[in-house]
């Protein structure tokens, strides 16, 4: 067979590739776009004002998690009702978490790492396998992978919740891990057996569970979001530059609240309250009397204190 190659075929074929190449592009930086503008899951625009709460339910697998970064929450819900809030760490500013939809398709017990060749991984590290028994290994008793190398896996403790902490993950407490594999496992009623699940804590022993239906999470970055009847301003984490006068505007006509009486100057102000680890929280209704700046900066999570127990020398 004699083929032919022509100056003038090879700019068809450049530019066909190029073409898709750029479709290619186009279209994931189009769905980049719309996961960033997308409002938080728990935000009224999308429950209607009312999330409804109720108890986990055994053989119910219409389950599904959202995160919103810069509230440092993951949510648990069920038949789209709120089941279980877990608190949470990120990833560093020069490491950001994911933001979109991706669909977990396992959970694995005592985990391996495999460390990434990446600059904060000392390069002789680099493409090892660290075992669940090493002592360098970050992970944890659970990993749970989201695709592209993020993950979510055990906090080292309740210092990383609320904060950026990791490379590109959600870490989460281990107990609350250990809940959300049961609930997990018991919704899609999975045959894994308590004294499997028993011996996945007890040992080192690497375990994986894989799902038979995957399960969606979708993280979203709202730092500006109407929840219950109250504007909440969290911190923009990770300087995106969301807390403008224009995005704020932007969610109050989105629910249908009049603007016009509160000034530039007003909403910076309120931003200003949201710094550090405080958001600037006021109602509605506060709102559309014009008075932006009547709310409160208070905790973005409100973290149980251990009390230090004073130890109190008896006299004799």
């Amino acid at each position: 067979m004699n083929l032919k190659f022509s100056f003038s075929n090879s700019k068809k074929i450049f530019s066909t590739i190029f073409v898709i190449f750029i479709g290619v592009s186009l279209s994931y930086g189009q769905s980049y776009i719309k996961d960033m503008a997308r409002d938080s899951a728990r935000s009224d625009q999308r429950t209607g004002g009312i999330i409804e709460k109720a108890p986990f339910q055994s053989g119910q697998n219409d389950i599904r998690l959202t995160v919103n970064v810069p509230a440092f929450q993951m949510t648990f819900w069920q038949n789209g009702k709120e089941v279980k809030n877990y608190l949470i760490g990120v990833g560093k500013k020069d490491y950001p978490i994911f933001v979109g939809r991706r669909e977990i398709k396992n959970i694995i017990w005592n985990p391996i790492w495999i460390p990434p060749n990446s600059d904060w991984v000392a390069p002789a590290l680099r493409g090892l396998v660290i075992q669940p028994t090493d002592p360098r290994n970050p992970l944890g008793k659970i990993k749970i992978p989201l695709g592209y190398g993020y993950l979510i896996h055990q906090a080292k403790g309740t210092r990383d919740l609320g904060n950026l902490v990791s490379h590109g993950c959600i870490r989460v407490l281990r107990n609350d891990l250990y809940d959300l594999n049961a609930k997990v496992v018991s919704a899609h009623s999975l045959e894994i057996s308590d004294s499997e699940i028993s011996t996945a804590k007890r040992t080192k022993k690497t375990f994986v569970i894989d799902l038979q239906e995957t399960l969606p999470i979708e993280i979203t970055y709202d730092t500006i979001v109407i929840e219950g009847g109250k504007l909440h301003i969290y911190p923009d984490v990770y300087g995106y530059k969301k807390n403008t006068v224009e995005n704020l505007r932007k969610e109050l006509k989105s629910n249908s609240i009049d603007d016009s009486n509160i000034s530039d100057i007003d909403i910076n102000k309120a931003f200003a309250r949201a710094k550090n680890k405080r958001m600037y929280v006021v109602s509605v209704e506060q709102i559309k009397e014009g008075e932006l700046l009547s709310g409160k900066a208070q905790p973005v999570l409100k973290l149980k204190s251990k009390s230090k127990r004073k130890t109190r020398k008896r006299r004799r």
